[in-house]
C-alpha cells in the first residue's frame, strides 16, 4: 500500500488579508475585499481587483527585507505565505525537501514599471528579476538549502500542478517533504491582456451566475507543506490533514476555450477521485475554479454534472472573495478548501442569484456549517491544462 501523504503546515496572504485565521475569519463573516486598485500602476483603476492591502515596502518591512535586496512583489507575496507554512509545520532542514514554485509573473510589474528606463541604464537590476524562475531562485536563497526546485508555470493551474509534481517526488522517493503552491501579483500585462480578451467584471464577480459579465483579478499566494506520513509522525507534526487524491489532464483544445464536452475537466476530476479511492458520493464540497466568466462557469457546470450526475456536492467559487489569482489560485484555493475541511464550514459564492439556464447548478449562497470528511479543489487552465485536488480527514494508517 502506498505511504499517505499528509499536510502539516500552510501558509496564505490574499486580498482578504495575511494569514489563515485571518483567511478564516474573513470567510465566515463573507468579507468582501475586491475593489479598486491602490499599487498597481495603470490608468484602469475602474476594473475592480482582488489587490493585496500591503505595499511592496510594507511587505518588506513586516519580512525584515532591506532596500539592498532587489525583489519584486510577486516573491514579496510568497515569502509571506511561505514564512507561515513553514512556522506551523516546523519542517527541519534535516529532512529533504523540494520547493515547487507555481507562478507567472515574476518580475514583470517591475519590468513595465521601469522598461523605458532600462534604455538609459537605470533601475537595470531589475531586468535579471523579470523571469518568473528568478522569484523562486530568491525565495529559495532567502530561506536556504532545498534538495530540488523548480518553477511550474502552466497558467492558472500552476500552483496546483505544484502540488502534485511534490507529491508526486515524495512517492518515488525523490524527497521526503514538499513545499508546493504558487504566488501571483498583479501586473498590467494581467489586466490590460485578460481586458483585450474582454473577460473582465466591472464589478464584483458573480460566479455560476445567468448575468454574470466576466472576472475579477486579483494576488496573493499560498503554500502548503506536504511530506511521507511515515516522516511527519516521526517528527511529531501535527498533520492537518491528507492529500489523497488529484489528477492533472491535458485535452489541448483550443488556447482559452474549454472543449464542448469538458473533457480535461471531467478526466482531472474522476481520475482524482479513482486515485483517492474515493466514490462520488464521499465528496463534501467543491471548491470549484469558478471564475466568473460564462465558458469557464458553463463548462465546469458540464463537468460537475458529468462526475457527480443529479447528486452535485455542495459548491462554490471563493474568487467571488480574492478575485482570480491565476497561477497562485490552486494554492491560496488549497489553503481556504483545508481550513474548509479542518473547521467544518463551506464559504459562500458571492453575489449569485440566478442559475446558467443550460445547466441550473445552483452554488452554496451562504456560508454553511457542516463537518466535512473529503473536499475537492479544481484548478482550469488555458490550453485545457485541468487539475484537480483531493484534501481528506487524516486517519492514521
Amino acid at each position: 500500500m502506498t505511504e499517505k501523504i499528509v499536510i502539516t503546515g500552510y501558509g496564505i496572504i490574499s486580498s482578504l488579508g495575511s494569514g489563515v485565521e485571518k483567511t478564516r475569519e474573513a470567510l465566515l463573516k463573507e468579507e468582501k475585499s475586491i475593489g479598486r486598485v491602490a499599487h498597481l500602476c495603470t490608468k484602469h483603476t475602474e476594473i475592480p481587483c482582488g489587490e493585496v492591502k500591503e505595499s511592496d515596502e510594507e511587505l518588506k518591512h513586516q519580512l525584515g527585507i532591506g532596500n539592498d535586496v532587489v525583489i519584486t512583489r510577486t516573491p514579496l507575496l510568497a515569502l509571506i505565505a511561505l514564512k507561515e507554512a513553514l512556522e506551523t509545520s516546523k519542517l527541519t532542514d534535516q529532512i529533504s525537501t523540494a520547493f515547487i514554485n507555481g507562478t507567472t509573473v515574476g518580475g514583470m510589474e517591475k519590468s513595465e514599471k521601469y522598461y523605458n528606463d532600462f534604455f538609459e541604464g537605470k533601475h537595470t537590476e531589475y531586468i535579471a528579476a523579470h523571469d518568473c524562475g528568478a522569484g523562486t531562485e530568491l525565495v529559495s536563497h532567502l530561506f536556504g538549502r532545498f534538495d530540488f526546485m523548480t518553477t511550474i508555470s502552466t497558467a492558472c493551474s500552476s500552483a496546483a500542478n505544484s502540488v502534485i509534481l511534490g507529491a508526486d517526488l515524495i512517492k518515488t522517493g525523490r524527497v521526503d517533504a514538499a513545499i508546493v503552491g504558487g504566488t501571483e501579483s498583479l501586473s498590467k500585462f494581467h489586466l490590460n491582456g485578460f481586458n483585450s480578451l474582454m473577460i473582465l467584471e466591472h464589478q464584483p464577480c458573480r460566479p455560476f451566475e445567468k448575468s454574470n459579465q466576466g472576472l475579477n483579478l486579483g494576488e496573493g499566494a499560498g503554500y502548503i507543506v506536504i511530506e511521507r506520513e511515515s516522516v511527519a509522525k516521526a517528527r511529531g507534526a501535527h498533520i492537518l490533514c491528507e492529500l489523497s487524491g488529484y489528477a492533472n489532464t491535458c485535452d489541448a483544445f483550443h488556447q482559452t476555450a474549454t472543449s464542448e464536452t469538458s473533457e480535461g475537466e471531467y478526466k482531472a476530476m474522476t481520475q482524482a477521485l479513482h486515485k483517492a479511492h474515493l466514490e462520488t458520493t464521499d465528496i463534501d464540497y467543491i471548491n470549484a475554479h469558478g471564475t466568473g466568466t460564462a465558458d469557464n462557469d458553463l463548462h465546469e457546470s458540464i463537468a460537475l454534472k458529468r462526475v457527480f450526475g443529479e447528486h452535485i456536492p455542495p459548491f462554490s467559487s471563493t474568487k467571488s472573495f480574492t478575485g482570480h489569482t491565476t497561477s497562485a489560485a490552486g494554492a491560496v484555493e488549497s489553503v481556504i478548501s483545508i481550513l474548509a475541511l479542518q473547521h467544518g464550514f463551506i464559504p459562500a459564492n458571492l453575489g449569485f442569484s440566478e442559475p446558467i439556464e443550460a445547466t441550473g447548478l445552483i452554488p452554496v449562497k451562504k456560508t454553511i456549517q457542516k463537518e466535512l470528511n473529503h473536499v475537492m479543489t479544481n484548478s482550469f487552465g488555458f490550453g485545457g491544462n485541468d487539475s484537480s485536488c483531493i484534501f481528506s480527514k487524516y486517519q492514521p494508517s
